[in-house]
């Protein structure tokens, strides 16, 4: 099993109880970034993903598609979809389509992740109180 491989397994399993195998993953100074946070250490880390199982219900993980870079080591493109159920009145579930760029240190663990994911349109425009408003300003911002 190659180091992505083993990545990509850790994702898809994601748990309160597995977050803190990060180590195993990440470099100790790796830096994360999304559309929410932008932070850098294995701790900082590790609390993002802690966080998610605390702000949805059965968040899980589906990694659709890999592209390596020449070899494991120098890094890859993910591409993912994040299932999850939200919290509170009028809980649905959901699905949002992204994509992470992962670069990786000489060990082999990841030294840089950057998710790329539309939050406006995959996750605002679909929440109950502001949907109707983010979807207006969808549709003002789009080309006619």
């Amino acid at each position: 099993m190659s180091k992505l491989d083993g990545l990509i397994a850790w994702y898809e399993n994601l748990s309160p109880e597995t977050v803190v195998e990060a180590g195993r993953f990440y470099a100790s100074d790796a830096s994360f970034k999304d559309p929410f946070n932008e932070v850098r250490g294995i701790g900082a880390i590790e609390h993002i993903f802690r966080h998610m199982f605390v702000q949805v219900e059965e968040p899980r993980f589906v990694v659709t598609g890999r592209f390596p870079g020449k070899d494991d080591d120098c890094g890859a493109m993910l591409l993912w979809e994040f299932h999850f159920r939200t919290r509170g009145l009028g809980a649905q579930a959901l699905c949002v389509k992204g994509a992470s760029h992962l670069r990786f240190d000489a060990a082999g663990r990841v030294a840089e992740h950057r998710d790329y994911w539309d939050a406006a349109g995959e996750l605002y425009a679909r929440l109950p109180l502001i949907g109707a408003p983010m979807r207006l300003l969808l549709r003002m911002g789009a080309a006619k």
